[in-house]
């Protein structure tokens, strides 16, 4: 500051004297240059041009044109550039930086191809600038060029060349230029070595990115974390957790990239204890580290956790980024959290960045997974840009919420606005036709996928088909179409196809998708499951024995449900017949009280539903109890009054009995009730549900 103070002191003192000497110009403009003072330098420019002082030699000049382009003052660089009568080399040179600091790719080529004369720093200033301005073809033509005229790359030219082959994945490329390097004895050079060794590791020769790393003499902080990333990339975690060590052994202190890479690799590796120790031994924790932490909880089925360390992340006053926010609105999202996500809203309008496209997208999603398409819809028509992520959001909220043809609608609007589906478009459109029972519908659907995408079906598609033919009642077709796919069908294909058996009550292709899925996911209790309550059903309590014992022989452990409802902003969680609430009394109280008053109104709980061998009481309790009727009676006695929706999760699918339980509770108290389960949204209101058909 002082000696910026002085330097504009000298300047001001000039303006007071009038014209000055060259010695005099020469000396103040190197103190601006020393200084970095942009403003000063163009106050001796002004000063220059008033008493029409014009210097013999371009020195003066040129230092002050590479003040203006190191500093991105384009404007300013190229009106002194214009009013010079001479130029040389320098000053072109100086052009070409201003340009390329300022991303204009096209005109730095212009410059360039305009120069008199070109130098080795001419070459290399317009391969740096395309390549960090993602322009990789541009960097090798000129990098070809420059050799056909006769100049040599330098070590500077093969850095900027090996980035523009990592980002083209030229591989080859990148090959051609390490031998280059071999041939030019640049061996030596640790910048060089960093350039390969990120090449390889990036274009997938991560055991060559190794090599080189443990030939390389003198490594820095930056050979580490590109080993380190190399590995994390090619998906070996545990070898970037031993270079981590191996790092700190050396003596060489992590950076903050460094600890986050660490911390990505433990996520990866599904160690989140040991990413959390790392992380709490941080003194300075940046951005970076708060989000890759936020992220890698989201990530790992840890939401609660990634929401209570963006409180924290708040508290330190630590400012957030759009990717930071998009993270944390996605995990309200997977929480069905509609407060926290609202909050989080909030949060990003204050910030500003709630219409960036990441965060815009983020919190469509949220919205539509908590039951409410109404505001998901104001958010993305405000949404100031939109890509497919954006209208996939919306379309597959509005698919997943039983508002089917506002799914069909939205996607012809997608494809006029000349936005290519992809995957997940169709995944969206196909089970909006599944609801809504399209079945021609969805066969044009199906059939435009490679047109449309330039993509062929995935087996999500298929099993979206299956579902559709399954549900209208066409099982053989269903069958038909698994047995002519190109591809052997997974998992995902017999499971849906399972499940259609099993509400339309086709025991025989149900044994047959069960027979593929105890061979392809021998320990996944579903299929036995489902396969077992078809058996009960059906009355046939031997092969429901066979069942359960051919679970307990191959050790498949079956999975609780639960049902969740936050109240007040704290979720609270119950299981079938649960009585460890502490409210648990009230509860079955008022659960109770509904069940006589819809008895008295004609309802009668369906106990053809309890799939177990024992008496028309224990029947009766069983399915009067399951943990959303727990939930619904719950919410009724904490929130009795109000227009605010009672909103339930259940980590499988609800039961018919269930399902019209909400229905006629819904019409007896006038309550949205909204009930997400493991298939879909469920609106219950006067009496009737969103999913329309699917019970």
């Amino acid at each position: 500051m002082k000696a910026r103070r002085q330097l504009r002191d000298a300047v001001d003192l000039l303006y007071s004297r009038g014209c000055a000497t060259a010695e005099t110009y020469t000396r103040l403009v190197l103190e601006c240059v020393r200084a970095d003072d942009v403003s000063q330098a163009k106050r001796l420019q002004s000063h220059m041009d008033l008493h029409l002082f014009q210097p013999t030699k371009t020195f003066l000049q040129n230092r002050i044109l590479q003040l203006y382009a190191k500093s991105g003052n384009l404007g300013d660089a190229q009106d002194l550039f214009d009013k010079m009568p001479k130029k040389d080399v320098y000053s072109w040179n100086a052009m070409l930086s201003a340009y390329a600091k300022s991303g204009s790719v096209e005109e730095l080529r212009t410059i360039f191809d305009q120069m008199p004369s070109r130098d080795l720093v001419s070459y290399n200033t317009v391969i740096a600038g395309a390549t960090a301005n993602g322009c990789w073809g541009k960097a090798f033509e000129v990098f070809v060029k420059m050799q056909e005229e006769g100049f040599e790359p330098s070590e500077h030219t093969f850095v900027s060349v090996l980035k523009a082959s990592t980002r083209l994945l030229g591989f080859r490329l990148g090959k051609q230029i390490h031998g280059r390097v071999v041939v030019g004895n640049m061996e030596g050079n640790v910048f060089l070595w960093n350039a390969l060794i990120d090449m390889y590791a990036k274009c997938g020769d991560i055991d060559r990115a190794r090599w080189l790393f443990d030939w390389l003499v003198g490594k820095n902080a930056v050979s580490w974390n590109l080993i380190i990333s190399g590995y994390l990339k090619n998906g070996q975690p545990e070898k970037c957790i031993d270079l981590f060590h191996e790092m700190q052994s050396s003596g060489l202190k992590p950076d903050q990239v460094t600890v986050s890479n660490i911390l990505r690799a433990y996520f990866q590796s599904g160690n989140i204890v040991e990413a959390r120790k790392v992380f709490d031994e941080i003194r300075e924790k940046d951005k970076i580290c708060w989000t890759t932490m936020i992220v890698g909880y989201a990530q790992n089925g840890r939401e609660e956790d990634a929401l209570i360390l963006f409180g924290e992340m708040l508290l330190e006053n630590v400012r957030p980024d759009s990717f930071t926010i998009s993270s944390v609105v996605s995990s309200c999202a997977k929480l069905s959290s509609l407060y926290y996500g609202q909050v989080v809203h909030g949060k990003a309008i204050h910030m500003g960045v709630a219409d960036q496209l990441l965060v815009s997208s983020a919190l469509v999603d949220m919205y539509c997974k908590c039951g409410v398409t109404a505001d998901a819809w104001v958010v993305f028509t405000l949404m100031p840009f939109r890509n497919v992520v954006s209208w996939n959001a919306m379309i597959t909220g509005y698919a997943q919420n039983g508002k089917d043809l506002e799914a069909l609608a939205l996607y012809e609007n997608m494809l006029q606005e000349n936005i290519v589906p992809n995957n997940v478009t169709f995944i969206g459109v196909l089970s909006a036709c599944v609801h809504a029972n399209l079945i021609e519908r969805g066969q044009k659907y199906f059939d435009s996928i490679s047109e449309r995408s330039g993509m062929e079906p995935t087996m999500d598609h298929y099993a979206c088909m299956v579902c559709l033919l399954g549900h209208s009642g066409y099982i053989n077709k269903a069958v038909d179409l698994i047995r002519s796919m190109p591809h052997e069908p997974n998992s995902l294909i017999w499971s849906t196809l399972l499940s259609v058996c099993a509400m339309t009550g086709d025991i025989e292709h149900m044994e047959m998708a069960a027979r593929h899925l105890f061979e392809l996911e021998p320990l996944s209790a579903g299929p036995y499951i489902m396969l077992s309550n078809m058996y009960a059903t059906c009355g046939r309590w031997k092969d429901v024995a066979d069942m359960r014992s051919l679970m307990k022989d191959r050790n498949v452990k079956k999975f609780a449900a639960y049902s969740w409802i936050e109240i007040d902003n704290e979720v609270h969680k119950f299981a079938s017949e649960d009585r460890i609430h502490p409210e648990a009394k009230e509860i079955y109280e008022e659960l109770n009280t509904l069940i006589r008053k819809l008895q008295e109104t004609g309802f009668t709980p369906d106990t053809k539903l309890v799939l177990h061998d024992v008496g028309e009481e224990e029947k009766f309790e069983s399915i009067c109890y399951h943990s959303e009727k727990l939930a619904l009676a719950f919410g009724l006695t904490k929130k009795p009054h109000g227009r605010i929706p009672i909103r339930i999760i259940k980590n499988i699918r609800v039961c018919g009995d269930c399902h019209e339980f909400m229905k006629l509770v819904s019409q007896a108290t006038g309550r949205l009730i909204i009930l997400r389960d493991s298939k879909r949204f469920h609106h219950f209101i006067d009496g009737h549900c969103s999913c329309k058909n699917c019970w």
